[in-house]
């Protein structure tokens, strides 16, 4: 069997006024804490059944986060490190960087909790065949980078995040580092990043930590 690859995490502390901001802007940044701490614990919860090491590269104060014990607890089946550079294409380069056992990285985010273990495990089989994977996001961004080799996610540095072409522009940066390989892409998945967002997909989980905080925070 081959080695698996690290499954890393790249997440903020579910602080108010911190973390989801745009949701805040919405809702409230108490709600949107909220709604972030119960993303966070259900992709936790995912990577974590997946069988493969996790990293969880993190920003911001856990102790000032919402439901913060819960999270800590979950964060003991991990190894939990710090974000490190200026932007946010260079702390995804390090995470990868810090990430890399010499069998391959897979990265998600906090804001995709519908992620499954069969969306990780298609990551894993595409990194055996080729040099990168991408997750495309529905805003044209992305939700999932595989690399085989850690170092490649300096190409990141250069992509312009947050934007309707981020995905398009991430395959471009990855297509000319290995121009010999193809950038396989996994489904389209919607990160929350806005109320209706959060809506859509708390229907698609119940029984999930967000579909428990959704209705918490309602009533």
């Amino acid at each position: 069997m081959s080695p698996t690859p690290t499954l890393l995490i790249v997440a903020k502390a579910p602080v108010a006024g911190f973390a989801k901001t745009r949701i805040g802007a919405e809702q409230g940044h108490d709600r949107a804490a909220e709604v972030a701490a119960a993303a966070l614990l259900d992709t936790l919860e995912t990577a974590t059944t997946a069988g493969w090491p996790v990293v969880v590269a993190l920003t911001g104060e856990l102790g000032d986060a919402a439901r913060s014990t819960e999270i800590a607890r979950a964060l003991e089946a991990t190894r939990v490190v710090a974000q490190r550079g200026n932007t946010f294409g260079e702390r995804l380069a390090h995470a990868h960087l810090d990430a890399d056992a010499g069998h391959g990285v897979v990265q998600v985010g906090m804001d995709t909790p519908q992620v499954t273990v069969d969306d990780y495990l298609a990551a894993g089989r595409a990194l055996q065949d080729g040099a990168s994977v991408l997750g495309p996001a529905t805003d044209g961004g992305w939700w999932l980078l595989g690399l085989r080799d850690g170092r490649d996610a300096h190409v990141l540095t250069d992509v312009p995040m947050s934007r309707l072409d981020t995905g398009e522009l991430t395959v471009q940066a990855l297509a000319n580092l290995h121009p010999h390989h193809d950038v396989p892409l996994l489904r389209p998945l919607t990160d929350l990043d806005t109320w209706a967002d959060v809506l859509a997909v708390a229907a698609e989980l119940p029984g999930s930590h967000l579909a428990r905080a959704l209705a918490q925070v309602a009533a």
